[in-house]
């Protein structure tokens, strides 16, 4: 036995429990058809010294057009991930993302991501299309995750 393995985390758990809408107290109980398992890839409830949060769920595909998440804010940083499954071409989401920003609405088709400083007012997001599955992830700059105020 490593005196690392603590900071490893070999099954995740599911997070969808924990995540509330941003708008209510509503919990998410995979509000799109679409949704695959949300899993909790690192927080401090898993390893006890992490000073981030890390969700992944895989995006199914769909040709209705969806709204996942409303406008929030929250205190820490965060990083939204989207990726590709497509291993001979990783740039290519094969979906239409919509993302909005303090309330300018921005277009994503290519595996990427967004940085939002704390404060910052985000979403909504959703799915114009989605052509084949892609994974999303969310890293927070805080060690578990806190529903933001929308306004």
């Amino acid at each position: 036995m490593s005196r690392y393995d603590r900071l490893f985390v070999t099954r995740m758990p599911n997070c969808m429990a924990e995540m509330v809408r941003e708008d209510s107290d509503e919990v998410l109980e995979y509000p799109l058809p679409n949704l695959g398992e949300g899993l909790w890839l690192m927080n401090s409830d898993l390893v006890p010294e992490a000073r981030i949060n890390m969700t992944h769920i895989w995006i199914h595909p769909s040709d209705e057009p969806q709204l996942w998440v409303n406008p929030h804010r929250h205190d820490y940083d965060e990083v939204l991930i989207w990726t590709g499954g497509d291993p001979d071409d990783p740039t290519d989401l094969g979906a239409e993302i919509f993302f909005d920003i303090e309330g300018e609405r921005h277009t994503i088709t290519t595996s990427g991501s967004v940085y939002i400083p704390a404060g910052t007012l985000h979403c909504p997001l959703g799915f114009t299309r989605v052509d084949r599955p892609f994974r999303f992830s969310a890293l927070s700059l805080a060690p578990s995750y806190r529903a933001g105020d929308g306004d």
